[in-house]
């Protein structure tokens, strides 16, 4: 925040005080320029100014800057035979003055008011308009008379002539607040009928502000306003509101450096393709010196785990919500819940659920993961619904020989799920396999429940995803493709949806706008049932499956993979991203293995991070070209 007034302070270099802050000292109104003061090796006898507001040196009352321009600088010499030989220093770009502006601020915030004093002294630039400094000073002390006054000065260097008011109305609202805490409510009433009424601006907000003159005493007012109090920081909040209406030629918006530097780090990482850690928006955890890179080597390409436990072909895998246990289904007709380690992420054995005559080819998690609902394939017309902690069946559902059941949704309330399959069923059904609702006539392929409790995403064999709402019984198109959808998932967020397209690969689809975002390049998808995934931090990457025998890993905004995995022998069938782990992922394939895969290890990370993270960068370059 914007530091509070010191004390006057004699500033480095000549005359001035803490509060001018050496910035155009006799209070010109010119723009900002530079000017070195040039000496002859005396000490001078007299500091004047300039018609551009900077200081300049005289050598025995003879004013060696005149006659000079705005903004020009002026080499200082260490004889007097040499004053009349002087040579103009090069004249500061626009963007020089910008920078050293910026760094005067921050320095300003660290306290370092001398060496600011001396900064803008020796540069001659201006931090800020003399009426802008006065203006701070004013607000900070609670001047608030003095303050509005100020304004009246800065209304001829503002853009924008209704900023004065919304300005005012911001100043006369903190004076009226701290009158109100201090306990003075008549000073506040008069604040309220006599200055801010008369103003005519946001008016609800002036009725909700004389609601707190009911306000018993001061806690009970901070509390209801959320307001922090009378002092500093409410102050430098205030100040930042304010800074918004005044152009930065004037006043520099609050912690300017900072912002573009922390604008920086964000764009570098946002830039690179291995980046899969949370974005800590301090600069404190960063270095600044060196730019922001991230390796191959510490995303999840190398295998950690080869899980043999099954004894046949493993259709489908999926973590838990909470990304403590990954469940795996088989041709086997077995299910098996593996437990997560926290610290090593290695992965155990923690039960197998067994009698899935069909085998197993679909597996969802409850929302909070104590159920587990398993799905056959094509001809299976049973699901199962497991308790995880006990390892119970609790309902084993099938209401028609008839029915396919493959596919199912949990409801965000955990309390109910879909299901549906090949030959145009779609159930609604509550925990004990009651049936609540269905649709005839839909041949459902993949299902998904939307956050709202109310939709429910089915892709069918009319190769579209449909929005079905079960209140009042509508549905409506939402994805058109060209060929067979196989499978797809939705976003956390529920705005994108991944699909697994026949003889197309993977397609990324905007739902709210109802566009083909990107086709992701590489995998190789024919007829069979494949299941990607979003994945990492932030679920910035996109992991499927694919014929070829890979694992195929994209960002999300690059067609081109970034990694291509290799290991399984067959088909790989699904793959899941742990939704809390990001440095962590399973793949399911024919082969009857399942695949963990995490950051390399042993890795030198200095060594490797900088060759594998300088060619990512480059690559991520040429793309977005």
């Amino acid at each position: 925040s914007v530091a509070a007034p010191a004390e006057e302070t004699p500033s480095l270099g000549g005359g001035g005080s803490r509060r001018a802050r050496g910035f155009n000292r006799q209070g010109q109104d010119s723009e900002l320029s530079c000017l070195n003061s040039a000496q002859n090796g005396e000490s001078s006898s007299a500091v004047g100014t300039h018609s551009n507001g900077v200081l300049t040196s005289t050598n025995n009352g003879n004013n060696v800057g005149a006659g000079l321009g705005s903004g020009t600088c002026v080499a200082s010499t260490s004889s007097g035979s040499e004053v009349g030989s002087m040579k103009k220093k090069k004249r500061l770009s626009q963007s020089e003055e910008d920078v050293i502006r910026l760094i005067g601020q921050h320095l300003d915030g660290l306290g370092l008011n001398q060496t600011v004093d001396l900064l803008m002294q020796e540069s001659g630039c201006r931090l800020e308009h003399t009426s802008a400094t006065k203006f701070r000073n004013h607000v900070m002390e609670g001047e608030w008379d003095k303050a509005e006054n100020d304004l009246n000065e800065l209304r001829a260097l503002m853009h924008s002539p209704n900023a004065i008011v919304r300005m005012k109305f911001l100043l006369l609202q903190q004076k009226y607040l701290e009158y109100l805490e201090d306990g003075k409510v008549l000073e506040a009433l008069q604040v309220l009928r006599g200055e801010l009424t008369p103003l005519k601006y946001n008016t609800d907000r002036i009725h909700v502000l004389s609601g707190y003159l009911m306000c018993s005493h001061a806690e009970d007012l901070r509390t209801k306003t959320e307001w922090e109090g009378k002092g500093t920081n409410s102050r430098c909040r205030l100040l930042d509101k304010l800074q918004t209406y005044l152009p930065p030629s004037v006043m520099l918006p609050p912690r300017r450096l900072q912002t573009l530097l922390r604008q920086a780090v964000e764009l570098q990482r946002d830039r690179c393709l291995y980046h899969n850690t949370k974005l800590d928006s301090s600069l404190d955890s960063v270095t600044l010196l060196l730019d922001h890179v991230c390796s191959r080597s510490q995303f999840p390409c190398y295998t950690q785990q080869i899980l043999t436990e099954h004894c046949n072909e493993v259709w489908f895998c999926k973590f838990s919500n909470d990304g403590t246990k990954l469940a795996t289904g088989s041709k086997d007709t077995t299910v098996i819940i593996w437990q997560v380690d926290p610290e090593s992420h290695q992965l155990k054995l923690l039960r197998t659920l067994e009698g899935h005559a069909y085998g197993v080819s679909y597996l969802a998690w409850s929302p909070d993961d104590t159920y587990l609902i398993a799905c056959g394939p094509d001809d299976c017309s049973e699901l199962w619904l497991w308790n995880v902690p006990t390892g119970e069946l609790r309902t084993k559902m099938s209401q028609s020989h008839e029915d396919s059941l493959t596919s199912v949704a949990w409801n965000p309330d955990g309390k109910r799920f879909v299901t549906g399959g090949q030959r145009g069923q779609f159930y609604q059904c509550d925990l004990d396999g009651n049936l609540l609702d269905s649709w005839e006539g839909v041949r459902v392929q993949c299902l998904w429940c939307v956050g709202d409790g109310r939709t429910v995403l089915a892709s069918d064999t009319h190769q579209r995803i449909r929005g079905y709402n079960f209140e009042d019984l509508t549905d409506r198109n939402i994805v058109q493709e060209d060929h067979p959808i196989m499978s797809f998932t939705v976003s956390k967020n529920g705005r994108l949806a991944l699909l697994n397209v026949a003889t197309q690969g993977v397609h990324l689809w905007d739902l709210q706008d109802r566009v083909l975002v990107r086709k992701y390049q590489g995998v190789t998808q024919g007829f069979y049932t494949i299941h990607s995934c979003f994945g990492g931090h932030n679920e910035d990457f996109i992991a499927s499956g694919s014929e070829d025998h890979k694992v195929y890993i994209w960002h999300r905004r690059s067609e081109l993979p970034i990694a291509e995995l290799t290991g399984h022998t067959r088909t790989v069938n699904c793959v899941s991203w742990n939704p809390i782990i990001p440095g962590l992922m399973a793949s399911a394939s024919d082969d009857g293995t399942v695949r963990v895969w995490g950051p390399a290890p042993f890795l030198d990370t200095q060594e490797v991070d900088g060759l594998n993270g300088c060619a990512s960068m480059t690559w991520f370059s040429r793309m977005q070209c």
